[in-house]
């Protein structure tokens, strides 16, 4: 599910209008994080909101009956291990966090903008412990759904320490539509990307990538490397993969107009 945000009040700078692509070879060489000079958050780009907390509980088995259970007693079973290099995985604790805690946090993101958040994850020997097993920040991963109920399965969730290079499927956000000049000529928004994949260092993961319209005009399209992001984030798509079209106005509308 890729939630599709309306159009909110302030404008950022978002892209390069004469195609000055993003260049991933400049991004190289600000990978790996280096800790003498520790990245930060630009204020140009979108900064997530203060990291809320998931709780969690240790699981020793896991299987389809164990699951069940799980799933029947209020708790989503789920995983968390490393990925510092953005693929392999290692170090995997067994976990359950609460059904109700999941499901609130992904009725009020969505999915694409929660698999794009960090969170600090406490492991506790039971959910009314104020002892804590294990005390990380984590990236979700995944995020398993029932297609008829929605009701969530499974949640994986990758440790996210400082020095951690991670994949992410960044949400693109879209703004001025209603001042787009192609669109107020009757041109339709062909939408053909909502998420871009991107290789982040951890402490710069984007909650989502800001994509300014109001200057768009009909025939006019927005590609991969036309998007502004932080430059310490590389691209892990073609920079000529479309994300929007702004497409000539519908037949029944030109007939209508006649």
């Amino acid at each position: 599910m890729v939630l599709h945000r309306p159009l909110l009040g302030k404008t950022h700078l978002l892209l390069h209008r004469h195609l000055r692509y993003f260049s991933q070879s400049a991004a190289a060489l600000v990978l790996p994080y280096d800790p003498e000079a520790p990245l930060t958050y630009l204020p140009e780009f979108p900064k997530p909101d203060p990291s809320e907390t998931i709780t969690a509980i240790p699981r020793s088995e896991s299987g389809k009956k164990i699951c069940a259970h799980e799933r029947k007693a209020g708790r989503v079973p789920s995983i968390v291990f490393e990925q510092k290099d953005g693929q392999h995985g290692g170090n995997k604790r067994l976990i359950s966090v609460q059904t109700k805690q999941i499901k609130k946090l992904v009725a009020q993101m969505g999915s694409s903008f929660f698999l794009s958040r960090l969170f600090d994850l406490h492991v506790k020997p039971t959910f009314d412990s104020d002892d804590i097993v294990e005390n990380v920040r984590v990236l979700p991963r995944k995020i398993h759904m029932n297609a008829a109920t929605e009701a969530i399965l499974n949640v994986t969730f990758i440790r996210a320490p400082s020095d951690a290079l991670l994949k992410v499927e960044v949400p693109l956000v879209f703004r001025g539509e209603d001042v787009s000049p192609g669109l107020r000529k009757g041109a339709y928004l062909n939408i053909i990307k909502k998420t871009v994949k991107y290789l982040c260092p951890a402490d710069i993961i984007p909650p989502y990538i800001d994509v300014d319209l109001s200057e768009m005009d009909a025939g006019e399209k927005l590609v991969m490397g036309d998007l502004n992001v932080h430059p310490a984030l590389k691209l892990l798509q073609s920079k000529d993969e479309p994300i929007l079209k702004i497409m000539g106005a519908r037949v029944s509308e030109v007939k209508k107009a006649k």
